[in-house]
């Protein structure tokens, strides 16, 4: 029978509950053990596909096509897992479901209620997983933080669990201890608060990992071991660190595999963390520098700027830099500041470009006057999704003479609709049906052979995930490759184009595909080690 071990967070929303989970799945597969994770929303969403990745940040996409919160992604990265819909729940689908039973008489006509019946269902996919992948411990991460009324229904399932199985169960609180910078001392007093509203909820945590800028000093953790009622060894620090990927071993340690196994009564096995302690080592000697410039417009709210719409871009980006030993420099470029052709030749000073995917008119000019100059300017560029349908309006416009070359997305008016909508995406959208029904999930691409894309993947078929409705319109296709647009990546079941590419440019390559879904610290991405490999023929 698994063990099951809950995370919730306290004090404030993105305190690192996700990573958190990812790095105590981490430490207990270094000791043998089969780990999976599953990730609670608290929305009313059915799914992340319709949310504002400005408000929400990433949208995640797994294999079987389920969007979802970008702590999948963490999950995946870190446990080398491909995980599935059974892994991620909202408050929208878990209702969703039980309504549906509801209607189907699968209560037997009895009264359905809130309460037992929610948390039974959010039980239910728990052991749903445990039962499918047949692993030693499900993580579960609830979202939110502990006091918000989203989630109490959540944590009523973690309270249920462990009343059922007292042995079987854990609870971690992450929980964010200030400095003012007025006082100038970690301050314990809002933990202490977060751990009795989760005492209010019924649930006493076996740990709780104290977020901060700095790491815990032995006052701070006695005070919060007497105030929570807690050991104070099961207080474990997690302070900010250079990479995230550094918080496993720090977690290890303190102690965390052998204090969580002998909380289970388990074995503790023997300790292999050798193959990420390598990784981090790696990280901190990193001290060539390899600049790369993201061209977007999902990363800027307010005056602030929300990286986490790109989170897997980066972390791409990041894998293959220290693959190659490089330090990479990201630099956030808003497309805006390119349409009207300005500031183009800042572009200059980076050593790779990238323009991610993304959705609606704003910014696509800029985008494609981008793409334009590191084409011309032989910089090393990656396009994704997005990215790829404006390289291909960008090479007619410029290259085939096709002057308004456009999108369906941008302009259904125009009369050359190089990039146009999939047949059966026009009638869910004419009939409002959004949720869901994009081109989603793990889809089969062939490469050409002698291609730069068959050179970086060194094999011939590959599958990729995706997320979009728009594609190149085949009817265009033999003009841009009379032109010199190779399409090397096609998918043969659709006959879609999945991959384009130039020659006699350092790297010039676009995909629909999200290659970032797939890319972890361990096994960087083929597709994104290419351009980092570029950048070093354009430095040499």
């Amino acid at each position: 029978m698994s063990k099951y071990i809950f995370i919730g967070g306290g004090v404030m929303s993105s305190v690192g509950k996700g990573i958190t989970t990812a790095s105590i799945g981490k430490v207990l597969q270094s000791r043998g053990y089969s780990v999976t994770a599953v990730k609670i929303d608290p929305y009313i969403n059915v799914d992340a596909g319709t949310m504002n990745p400005i408000e929400h940040g990433e949208v995640f996409v797994t294999d079987d096509g389920t969007e979802c919160d970008q702590d999948i992604g963490n999950y995946e990265r870190f446990l080398d897992l491909n995980l599935s819909k059974d892994n991620y729940m909202t408050t929208g689908s878990v209702y969703l479901s039980v309504i549906k039973k509801e209607r189907n008489l699968e209560f037997e006509g009895k009264c359905v209620e809130v309460v037992p019946d929610i948390p039974n269902e959010v039980i239910s996919r728990i052991k749903n997983v445990e039962e499918k992948t047949k692993a030693d411990f499900v993580l579960i991460e609830i979202g939110g933080t502990v006091g918000e009324y989203q989630n109490m229904l959540f944590l009523e399932s973690a309270r249920i669990m462990k009343l059922k199985q007292p042995k079987d169960v854990l609870f971690v609180l992450v929980s964010y201890l200030p400095i003012p910078s007025v006082v100038g001392e970690m301050k314990t007093k809002p933990t202490q608060t977060a751990a009795r509203m989760l005492n209010e909820a019924g649930i006493q945590p076996d740990f709780i990992f104290g977020r901060a800028s700095r790491p815990l000093d032995e006052p701070r953790k006695k005070k919060i071991s007497l105030f929570c009622n807690i050991r104070e060894e099961n207080v474990l620090s997690s302070p900010d660190v250079e990479s995230i990927y550094e918080i496993p071993v720090r977690f290890d340690e303190q102690g965390l595999g052998d204090l969580i196994l002998e909380k289970f009564e388990l074995d503790k096995g023997t300790k292999d963390l050798k193959e990420w302690e390598d990784l981090v080592n790696r990280i901190k000697s990193c001290e060539e520098e390899v600049k790369i410039g993201i061209v977007g417009k999902y990363f800027e709210t307010g005056e602030f700027n929300l990286l986490d719409s790109y989170i897997s871009v980066i972390e791409a980006v990041k894998h293959a830099s220290w693959f190659y030993h490089k330090k990479p420099v990201i630099t956030w470029l808003s497309s805006s500041k390119y349409e009207n052709g300005e500031n183009l030749n800042e572009l200059d000073e980076f050593d790779a470009i990238v323009v991610p995917g993304g959705f609606g008119t704003r910014g696509v000019e800029g985008k494609i006057k981008v793409i334009e100059y590191v084409r011309k300017n032989n910089i090393p560029f990656l396009g994704l999704c997005l990215g790829l349908q404006l390289a291909v309006i960008e090479y007619a416009r410029n290259v085939c003479n096709i002057k308004d070359a456009t999108s369906r997305e941008f302009n259904d008016k125009a009369e050359n609709l190089v990039i146009d909508i999939m047949e059966e995406q026009k009638e869910l959208l004419k009939n409002n049906n959004y949720g869901g029904t994009m081109r989603l999930g793990s889809w089969d691409c062939n490469l050409k052979k002698d291609s730069l894309a068959f050179n970086v993947y060194e094999k011939e078929d590959i599958k990729e995930r995706h997320r979009h409705r728009y594609e190149v319109d085949n009817s265009y296709r033999d003009i841009l490759e009379k032109n010199g647009l190779i399409f090397s990546g096609i998918n043969k079941d659709k006959d879609l184009v999945e991959i384009i590419e130039l020659k006699n440019h350092p790297y010039f390559i676009a995909c629909q595909f999200h290659p970032e879904l797939k890319s972890s610290p361990l096994k960087p991405h083929p597709l994104f080690k290419g351009l980092i490999e570029a950048t070093k023929q354009k430095t040499a």
